[in-house]
C-alpha cells in the first residue's frame, strides 16, 4: 500500500505518527510524510520520507495578530474543546460560536497553507490510506479529493471527537432554522473544489487510531477505534554517561514539557522555589529545563541535576516517581515503566489526564494554579515512599502492555484500508 501521512508542523503533533509510519515502512508499505516546507528537517530527522506542500505558515504568529484569541489560548481557554469534560460549558449557547472559533482558528488557519498542495500530490501519488493527527483536517480534504481511506491517529484524549459528538447532538435539538454547521460548511467549500460531497467522517475520520490505555481514554461512543500501544519518540537523541549508570538513590524527573518556553511566555510555576523545596528530600532531581531558563536560576539545588534535554524513554525505567505538566507523550512514556508520577496540568487535555491518572491509583495531581514547593516537596515524598502508587502504576503499565504494537496494527490498517477505500 502507499500510506500518506500529514501533520501540522508541531512536534508534539508529528512525534505521535513516527512509530505507526516505522511500523508501516517496514512491513513493506511506501510511507510519505506530507507537511509544511519549514517542517521537512524534522521529518527526515525521524528517519521518514518527507513532501513539503504548501507554503511558509506560523499559527502562533497568525494568533500574536489577535490580542484576544491569543490571551484566550494562553489563560487556557480552548473553545470549544474545553466544553469536553465541564457540563457548564457544553451548551448550544457556548458551543455553536465555539464551533466557528474553531473552524477559524487550528482548522482553517493552520490548514489553509497546504489544502492545494497536499491535494494535488495525493491526486499524483494515489495513496491508499492518509493518516492525520486530529488538527490537520487537510488529510481529510485529501483523501476525499483522490478516494483513499483515511484515519485520525490521536496524541490527546479524544476530545475532538467527544465534542463534536455533542455538538451534533444539540444542533439537531434546534429549530431548523437554526441550525448551523461550520465544519460541513468548511469542508463542503473544498468539496465544490476537487469534488466531493461532505460527509462526517471528514471530521473524525473513517476510523480513529488511539494509543492510549482505556484507563486513561475517555472515547465518543459513535466512532470506531483501533487500539494500539503508546510507543515513545521525542526525536533524535543521545543517552547522556550519567545516565548509564544506576542512580545511588530515589531518582525523580522534572519536566514542563516543551510548549511552555517554546510556544508561550515561559513556565507558570516558579521553578526556584520548586527546586529549593526538593532540595532536602533524599533523592536525585533530574529536570529538563532549556538553557535560557537554567540561566534565569540564582543557584541549584545540590540534589539536582540540570540539563536541556534527557530521552524520556531512556530516563523513565530509572526512576523511582516523575513531576511533570501532564502531557501525553510525558505521562505515556512514564505510565509504560510504572512511575508513579505527579502532573501539574495547566490546560486543555492535562487536568482531563491528570484526573484519570490520580483515578487509577497511579499517581498525584496539583493544579498548577495552586501549586507550590511544599505542596510539590509533600507529593513527591508520598509517591517515593509509598507502595500503593507503584502497585497504581503497575497496573496502568499492564493495560499499556496489553495493547498491540504498531507492527501488530498493520494488518488491521490494511483491512481497514481496504474497506473505506472508495477507489
Amino acid at each position: 500500500m502507499r500510506i500518506l501521512l500529514t501533520t501540522y508542523q508541531e512536534k508534539t503533533f508529528f512525534y505521535h505518527l513516527v512509530p505507526l509510519a516505522w511500523a508501516l515502512r517496514t512491513a513493506g508499505h511506501e510511507v510519505r510524510v506530507a507537511t509544511l516546507p519549514g517542517f521537512v528537517d524534522v521529518v527526515t530527522n525521524a528517519g521518514l520520507t518527507a513532501v513539503p506542500v504548501g507554503h511558509a505558515s506560523d499559527f502562533w504568529r497568525i494568533t500574536a495578530s489577535q490580542p484576544d484569541r491569543l490571551a484566550a489560548v494562553r489563560k487556557g481557554i480552548m473553545a470549544p474543546y474545553d466544553a469536553f469534560d465541564d457540563p457548564d460549558r457544553a451548551t448550544w449557547e457556548y458551543l455553536k460560536p465555539g464551533m466557528t472559533e474553531a473552524v477559524w482558528g487550528w482548522h482553517r488557519t493552520a490548514n489553509f497553507p497546504m489544502i492545494a498542495g497536499l491535494v494535488d500530490f495525493a491526486r499524483h501519488w494515489q495513496p491508499d490510506l492518509v493518516i492525520w493527527e486530529p488538527l490537520a483536517f487537510a488529510g481529510a480534504i485529501a483523501a476525499k479529493a483522490c478516494g483513499a481511506a483515511h484515519a485520525r491517529l490521536l496524541w490527546s484524549i479524544d476530545i475532538f471527537g467527544g465534542v463534536r459528538e455533542r455538538y451534533l447532538a444539540l444542533n439537531r435539538a434546534q429549530p431548523a432554522e437554526q441550525q448551523t454547521d461550520p465544519f460541513a460548511d468548511w469542508f463542503s467549500g473544498y468539496g465544490r473544489k476537487y469534488g466531493f460531497e461532505f460527509t462526517e467522517d471528514m471530521v473524525t475520520g473513517n476510523f480513529t487510531i488511539d494509543h492510549l490505555p482505556p484507563g486513561l481514554q475517555i472515547p465518543a461512543g459513535s466512532l470506531d477505534y483501533l487500539r494500539m500501544r503508546y510507543v515513545p519518540y521525542g526525536g533524535p537523541a543521545t543517552v547522556p554517561k550519567w545516565l548509564q549508570a544506576p542512580p545511588d538513590r530515589p531518582r525523580v524527573a522534572f519536566t514542563l514539557g516543551l510548549s511552555a518556553t517554546e510556544i508561550f511566555d515561559g513556565y507558570n510555576l516558579p521553578l526556584s522555589e520548586v527546586l529549593d523545596s526538593l532540595s532536602d528530600l533524599n533523592i536525585e532531581l533530574v529536570a529538563t529545563v532549556p538553557v535560557a531558563e537554567q540561566r534565569k536560576l540564582a543557584h541549584v539545588p545540590d540534589n539536582a541535576r540540570l540539563v536541556s534535554y534527557v530521552p524520556l524513554h531512556a530516563l523513565a525505567p530509572t526512576c523511582a516517581a516523575a513531576v511533570h505538566h501532564g502531557g501525553l507523550g510525558t505521562l505515556a512514556t512514564f505510565a509504560q515503566h510504572a512511575v508513579p508520577q505527579l502532573t501539574l496540568p495547566y490546560h486543555f487535555d492535562e487536568p482531563i489526564f491528570a484526573n484519570r491518572l490520580t483515578s487509577q491509583g497511579a499517581g498525584l495531581t496539583i493544579d498548577s494554579s495552586v501549586a507550590t514547593g511544599d505542596s510539590i516537596r509533600d507529593a513527591v515524598q508520598r509517591l517515593v515512599t509509598d507502595a500503593a502508587f507503584r502497585e497504581g502504576a503497575n497496573r496502568l503499565r499492564a493495560e499499556t502492555e496489553a495493547l498491540p504494537t504498531p507492527n501488530q496494527v498493520v494488518t488491521a490498517l490494511e483491512e481497514l484500508t481496504a474497506k473505506h477505500r472508495t477507489r
